[in-house]
């Protein structure tokens, strides 16, 4: 009698601690009722944990879940069953889920028939698939439970990954109800992730858009991380080879991370519109490419953080890189932005669950799975939109093309009419002097008198010489549209450069009934450092369209100082007129060669329409500027502003004021 009592105060402790169930019992959460034990130096062996002297280092788990993170310890969970049923009955069989299929090893302990406990069953993703009991993806243990017979069991649980220890006692006609929809659910998902690979497979395959290969690799490696992670992998890819089934984990997240990096960088077009954005994702491929490394010759546990860590980064800078498109208005970008937050929600969800802040059911321990179906279904929208942002680039390109081409087209045929126009002029001026030598000529030996042979000689020379600049002047184009014209800088005297062209340009002023004055505005050096020659031919073509197109009244060149002057004397040369003038609509055409106002054979004015072509070429030649100003019937004012050299040894006292009346005319 005195040994049953002290056999019925010794089960008190294990009646009081246990779990009560009757035979309706569908589902038992046990991360309330389980007491756990860490062993932080993994020493510890069952024959030490089920004596009485560990019961005080047993302590009740208080959350719904056992979080033990990334932890080197080993964990002994501690249960107590104890099967009520309300008929009397014989033992009834249940199933103990572990539901946390990334744990290294698991170890499950029942009592044995001497009132010590047996190894009932090791099993892990480190062994072979056939370490199962059951073969599920989670971890499914049988039990016998006896009515009315409290039974203790213990779970040795070791992983160099996340530890999380979701425990669950099922009936097992509930556990195939639930499990069914896990499986349809989980179907889904991973068809999802199919359909899409292959649906943008063949897109890949039709248009050869290197981002939809990129997206494919990024969807594959994901889909296979998933699967890896969910023990699908080494449940039905590589079920003999627990050693590949660590290395993918890993391994998988840095090719998921490398892919989705070069999708990113070729979606956005980073390199082309944020090159600090694009210098982030190449290092974080970088990054990537390192964790695959050590996923093959490194522990476990090192590359398995390195991969997290990786993971959270990629999520971060692909985010970043969205939101910098989304910045730039690009339209794709918003799909990109949703993709990627809702797979980033998701790995939230997930990681708040195994951090133990959320609870442990289907929805938060799936989250980044239903995530990620959605990210690649709005990626695949965003790649989609992007063929459709492609095509409008391209007609719009195309139709910026047909239009310059059409403007080209336009030019050419308008450079062709002036070219033509340019031929007829050409042959017409060179014609007229040619004509007037050979009539010269001709008339010639037939003269009487000295009188007669000279007018005729100085009618030949004359036309010859008008036959000649016209030749000069075609010549001189042709060297600056060729680039061969350089500037000759030399020291020049401008009393001789104003004196030579009052002499070429006053008989023909004269002849025409006009006033003709060289003005100086201030006093200005002699003696100066510059391209004389073109300087002259500048001023003389716009010297030569002032007399031509001025019937009366008066051209005048005035000469004034355009500013300071230090070691370089800014000059103003302007050349006006009282002639027929022209409107703003000509102002853009008027410098283009072969250009004139009248192109027609009986236009009264005549001459090539290149000198102010040519003025303009020589005036870049010289660092010049040439502008004008005018109005039909008010005359014109052509300007050249310009930079010379002063000379050392001609001060600013030698210069011309003493020729020079300010306003007037040159003597």
């Amino acid at each position: 009698m005195r040994h049953f009592l002290l056999f019925i105060l010794a089960l008190l402790p294990l009646l009081a601690e246990a779990v009560d169930f009757d035979e309706h019992a569908r589902r038992v959460p046990l991360g309330q009722v389980m007491d756990v034990y860490e062993d932080l130096r993994g020493q510890a062996h069952i024959e030490d944990v089920s004596t009485a002297d560990f019961d005080e280092r047993f302590r009740r788990h208080a959350a719904a879940v056992l979080n033990g993170g990334y932890s080197r310890s080993v964990y002994w969970i501690r249960v107590d069953l104890n099967y009520r049923p309300s008929a009397a009955g014989g033992p009834q069989r249940w199933l103990l889920e572990l539901g946390y299929p990334p744990l290294d090893s698991v170890e499950l302990y029942l009592p044995d028939p001497a009132g010590g406990y047996r190894l009932a069953r090791r099993t892990g993703d480190t062994l072979p698939w056939s370490s199962r009991e059951i073969g599920q993806g989670n971890y499914l243990f049988q039990l016998e439970l006896a009515p009315h017979q409290p039974q203790r069991l213990y779970l040795r649980v070791q992983s160099q990954g996340s530890i999380q220890v979701p425990l669950t006692l099922w009936s097992p006609h509930a556990y195939l109800e639930e499990q069914s929809g896990h499986t349809y659910v989980l179907g889904i998902i991973y068809g999802v992730l199919l359909a899409m690979l292959v649906y943008n497979l063949f897109i890949y395959l039709s248009i050869r858009d290197v981002s939809y290969l990129y997206y494919i690799l990024y969807i594959a490696a994901f889909g296979l991380y998933q699967i890896s992670v969910n023990g699908a992998g080494l449940q039905y890819l590589w079920p003999d080879h627990p050693w590949w089934a660590n290395v993918a984990t890993p391994l998988f997240i840095g090719a998921a991370g490398l892919f989705g990096c070069q999708f990113a960088r070729s979606f956005l077009r980073t390199a082309e519109h944020s090159p600090w954005v694009d210098r982030l994702l190449l290092l974080m491929m970088g990054l990537c490419s390192l964790v695959i490394l050590l996923a093959l010759l490194t522990d476990y546990g090192v590359s398995l953080r390195l991969a997290t860590i990786m993971a959270l980064l990629f999520t971060l800078a692909i985010f970043a890189a969205g939101i910098a498109a989304w910045l730039r208005k690009m339209r794709m970008a918003r799909y990109f932005i949703i993709a990627w937050s809702a797979l980033l929600i998701g790995g939230q969800i997930n990681t708040l669950m195994v951090l133990g802040y959320l609870p442990h059911m289907f929805l938060t321990m799936y989250a980044s799975q239903i995530g990620a179906a959605l990210e690649v279904v709005l990626l695949s929208m965003a790649l989609a939109d992007r063929i459709n942002v492609l095509k409008d680039e391209r007609a719009s390109i195309l139709e910026a093309s047909r239009a310059e081409l059409e403007q080209l087209n336009s030019e050419l045929a308008e450079s062709n009419r002036l070219k033509d126009e340019f031929l007829s002029s050409i042959s017409h001026e060179l014609r007229t002097p040619m004509m007037g030598v050979m009539g010269a000529l001709e008339l010639l030996p037939s003269s009487e008198t000295p009188a007669e042979r000279q007018q005729y000689l100085r009618i030949a020379t004359d036309s010859s010489r008008d036959m000649l600049r016209l030749v000069n002047n075609i010549l001189v184009l042709s060297e600056l549209r060729a680039g061969k014209q350089q500037p000759d800088w030399a020291p020049f005297s401008l009393r001789e450069l104003t004196d030579a062209l009052q002499q070429r340009f006053a008989p023909r002023a004269d002849g025409k009934g006009l006033d003709f004055s060289v003005e100086l505005d201030g006093p200005l050096p002699d003696l100066v450092h510059g391209d004389a020659e073109k300087l002259e031919q500048i001023i003389g073509h716009l010297l030569d369209n002032a007399i031509k197109f001025t019937r009366q009244g008066s051209v005048t060149l005035r000469i004034s100082q355009a500013g300071p002057a230090t070691l370089q004397l800014p000059l103003q040369f302007e050349v006006i007129d009282t002639g027929i003038g022209f409107g703003a609509s000509d102002d853009d055409s008027l410098y283009e060669q072969f250009r004139q106002l009248d192109a027609s054979l009986t236009r009264r004015y005549g001459g090539l329409g290149i000198g102010l072509a040519i003025s303009q070429r020589l005036a870049v030649l010289l660092d010049g500027q040439l502008d004008h100003r005018s109005r039909p019937g008010h005359g014109s004012r052509f300007r050249l502003r310009l930079t010379v050299g002063l000379l050392t040894h001609s001060p600013l006292g030698r210069d011309l004021s003493s020729r020079t009346v300010t306003p007037g005319p040159i003597a």
